[in-house]
C-alpha cells in the first residue's frame, strides 16, 4: 500500500472510532450482476466488536477529518491542531474494494467531517458509492453518514446506492447544540431525517403497484446522540428518541457516551469517566420502547428525570407501580407478561403458549425455562404469591440486593 494512503487510513480510521452507529441492518441482497463481487444477507453482516467498540468487519472510516465546523465537543473540529487527512472519493473505493477482496472486510461505513461545504462533503460520499455499485460492480453493505445541509436530490441519489443511512442529531436539544455546536441548525438536522423518511415510504409503497422499483436505504436510517456533554436529562433524551421513532421510523437512536478529550468552559472536566452505565440504561430503556410497548413518558416520574443506575429501567418501573401487581400468570395478557421484570419477549411467547394447553404452576414455569429470578416479586402463580417478601419497593430492593451478594460470595468461595 502507498504511504500516503496507509498514513490517511491510519489518521481516517482512527478519527471514526468515536461513531457509534456501525452496525450491519441485514439487508437481502444477492448479486446477480454478471463478474459483480460481494453480497448483503438478511442475518446481518458478520461482524465482531474491537475493545474500543469499533465494528470490526466493516470497512470504517471518516472520508475526511478536516471540518469547517467548531463544535467544542469534536476532536476534529477546526480549531483543534490535530493532523489532518483527506481522501478522494476514488481511493476509498479502491480500499474498500481490495480490503474486500482479502476478505479483511464485509462492507464499508463512509462518515465523514464537513470538508468546505456539506454539498461538498455529500456530492464525495456520494462519488465513492458510485464508484463502489457501478465501476467495481461491488453490492456488498454500505452504511453512510448523510450530511445536514447538503442539497435533497445529493441525498436522494445517495439513498439510492446505501444499505443504511444515518443523520446525526449530536445532541437532544436545540439549546445543547446552540452551546456546543452553534453552527449545526435542527431544521438542517430533521430535514434530510424527513426526506429519507419519505422516500423509503414512498418506495414501500410504490411495491405494491410496481414490479420493478428503485431501491431506496432498504436497511433504514439511523441517528446518534452524544449523552453526558450537556445538563439534559434521561427523560429528555428518550423523549426525543420516542419522537425520532414515531416520526421518522428510525431503525435505531444510538446513544454515545460523552468521552471527554476536548476542555472547554461548556463541558465535563477532562478528567470526568465517561458516563457508561448511564449509557447502558439508556439503551435497556430504549430496548423497553421499542419491543416492550413502554412509552418514554412511563419510565420517568415527575421528581426522577433521570433512570437509576443500580436497578434497571424495567424494575423501577414495576416498582413504581406496585398497584398494578403482582399479576396472575395464567390471566396476563402478553402486553402485561412483557411488564414484568425478568420476562423477556421468549418468555412471555411461551407463557401464553403453553397455558394454552394447561394451568401453569410454579413448577411448570421452571420447566419451559422461565427465568423466576425477579419475575416472583411480581407475579401470582394459581394465585400463589411466591415472592416471600412484602410487596413493598424496599423490601423488593434489599431482597435483591441481598441475593446478589450472596451470589458474589458463592463465586469467591469456588475460587
Amino acid at each position: 500500500m502507498d504511504d500516503n494512503i496507509f498514513e490517511k487510513l491510519r489518521i481516517l480510521s482512527d478519527a471514526a472510532k468515536y461513531d457509534v452507529s456501525c452496525v450491519s441492518s441485514g439487508v437481502e441482497r444477492k448479486n446477480n450482476s454478471v463478474g459483480g463481487v460481494g453480497n448483503s444477507s438478511a442475518a446481518g453482516i458478520c461482524h465482531s466488536w474491537s475493545t474500543d467498540g469499533r465494528c470490526i468487519s466493516l470497512l470504517k472510516i471518516l472520508l475526511s477529518n478536516d471540518c469547517i465546523y467548531d463544535c467544542k465537543y469534536c476532536l476534529n473540529k477546526v480549531t483543534n491542531p490535530t493532523k489532518r487527512a483527506t481522501f478522494t472519493p476514488e481511493e476509498v473505493a479502491e480500499l474498500t474494494i481490495q480490503f474486500y477482496r482479502r476478505n479483511y472486510i464485509e462492507g464499508l461505513f463512509l462518515s465523514s467531517a464537513v470538508v468546505k461545504s456539506p454539498d461538498h462533503t455529500m456530492e464525495n460520499i456520494y462519488r465513492v458509492l458510485e464508484l463502489l455499485r457501478y465501476k467495481y460492480n461491488f453490492w456488498g453493505y454500505v452504511h453512510v453518514k448523510v450530511i445536514p445541509g447538503a442539497n435533497s436530490l445529493l441525498i436522494q441519489k445517495t439513498g439510492m446506492l446505501a444499505d443504511r443511512v444515518s443523520v446525526n442529531i449530536e445532541l437532544p436539544t436545540k439549546e445543547s447544540l446552540q452551546i456546543l455546536a452553534p453552527q449545526k441548525k435542527v431544521a438542517n438536522i430533521l430535514q434530510p431525517m424527513s426526506l429519507i423518511h419519505n422516500e423509503i415510504s414512498r418506495t414501500i409503497e410504490d411495491k405494491n403497484y410496481f414490479k420493478n422499483v428503485q431501491r431506496f436505504v432498504p436497511g433504514g436510517q439511523s441517528t446518534q446522540m452524544i449523552i453526558g456533554a450537556t445538563s439534559d436529562s434521561d427523560k429528555t433524551i428518550l423523549n426525543v428518541s420516542q419522537n425520532l421513532y414515531d416520526k421518522f421510523r428510525m431503525k435505531r437512536v444510538f446513544f454515545s457516551a460523552y468521552i471527554p478529550v476536548m476542555s472547554s468552559p461548556n463541558l465535563p472536566a477532562v478528567s470526568t469517566m465517561p458516563p457508561l452505565l448511564r449509557e447502558h440504561r439508556l439503551y435497556q430503556a430504549d430496548w423497553l420502547m421499542r419491543f416492550y410497548y413502554f412509552n418514554s413518558e412511563e419510565l420517568f416520574t415527575e421528581i426522577e428525570p433521570n433512570l437509576d443506575l443500580e436497578f434497571d429501567p424495567k424494575m423501577m418501573y414495576a416498582l413504581r407501580h406496585l398497584d398494578r401487581f403482582p399479576i396472575e400468570i395464567n390471566k396476563a395478557s402478553y402486553e402485561e407478561l412483557l411488564r414484568v421484570p425478568g420476562l423477556g419477549v421468549t418468555s412471555a411467547q411461551r407463557i401464553i403458549r403453553e397455558r394454552k394447553n394447561a394451568e401453569l404452576s410454579y413448577d411448570s414455569l421452571k420447566k419451559i425455562r422461565t427465568v423466576l429470578k425477579r419475575a416472583k416479586y411480581f407475579i401470582t402463580v394459581k394465585g400463589k404469591y411466591y415472592g416471600n417478601v412484602k410487596l413493598e419497593p424496599d423490601a423488593i430492593k434489599d431482597e435483591i440486593r441481598m441475593k446478589e451478594v450472596q451470589k458474589q460470595i458463592s463465586i469467591f468461595e469456588l475460587l
